[in-house]
């Protein structure tokens, strides 16, 4: 095993474990002295991969388990949230779509929504029970700032990360006086594959800064902008006149 350190994290549950923000959040924790990892993604190879860089290079426990959000489950997939516990789960699982296709579309437009929201649902409601939220435990989300406001460029995508963010938040209130936190991150720009081709480089951050940030305060509860000043972006954003939206 590896080196023991006084960090309250020493298990992680990740949905989404390819991306690179959960990648390098795993980084982080294990070398923080967490111990345990079970990673879930769509894909088997990476997330075989990983799983070997982490266990060879900071000799932790790393589980893996495959799953497809767009596609129907049976509960069986649900067995590593019923059976153990962790001190962290953390979604990552998500995917932009193509908007233009969605328009003309209904089964892109499906494909968007089911993986963004509906099939998170699923997985959140496992995770957050009557029993698991009396536990020293925290649950954090990735939604998105594309939930403030609908723009003609992703509403689709968008109003799947409103639906996140507001189920969640709901959550997150009944959680206020349980020993469970939920946290829920309204992220702007990150630089990772999604976002290819697809925002200015300045305007991206580094999904390493974004996991250390998240490290700092493993207790904090509620809605937080990454990067903080997203917050103020997305306020003038919803303050402009809908002719200047239409353009965005």
């Amino acid at each position: 095993m590896g080196r023991k350190i006084n960090f309250p994290v020493e298990s992680v549950w990740i949905l989404g474990s390819t991306s690179e923000i959960a990648r390098c959040l795993c980084i982080e924790l294990a070398k923080k002295g967490c111990q345990r990892f079970h990673l879930i993604a769509r894909n088997i190879s990476l997330n075989n991969s990983f799983k070997n860089f982490l266990s060879k290079k900071y000799n932790v426990i790393v589980t893996t388990q495959f799953i497809d959000l767009s596609e129907e489950k049976p509960s069986e997939e649900f067995k590593a949230i019923t059976i153990d516990n962790f001190d962290l789960y953390f979604i990552a699982a998500g995917t932009m779509g193509s908007n233009e296709l969605a328009r003309n579309d209904f089964i892109e437009a499906q494909n968007i929504l089911n993986i963004n929201f509906f099939s998170l649902i699923k997985w959140i409601t496992k995770i957050v029970t009557k029993e698991r939220i009396r536990l020293n435990s925290r649950l954090w989300i990735m939604s998105s700032v594309a939930g403030d406001i609908g723009r003609p460029s992703n509403y689709h995508y968008g109003s799947a990360k409103a639906g996140l963010t507001t189920f969640c938040e709901g959550i997150m209130h009944s959680c206020q006086d349980k020993p469970f936190k939920v946290r829920v991150i309204k992220a702007g720009y990150i630089a990772t594959k999604m976002t290819i081709d697809k925002a200015p480089k300045v305007l991206c951050a580094a999904p390493k800064k974004l996991a250390k940030k998240l490290l700092l305060k493993t207790n904090k509860r509620g809605i937080e902008y990454f990067p903080k000043w997203w917050f103020l972006v997305m306020f003038f954003i919803k303050l402009m006149p809908s002719r200047v939206i239409k353009k965005l």
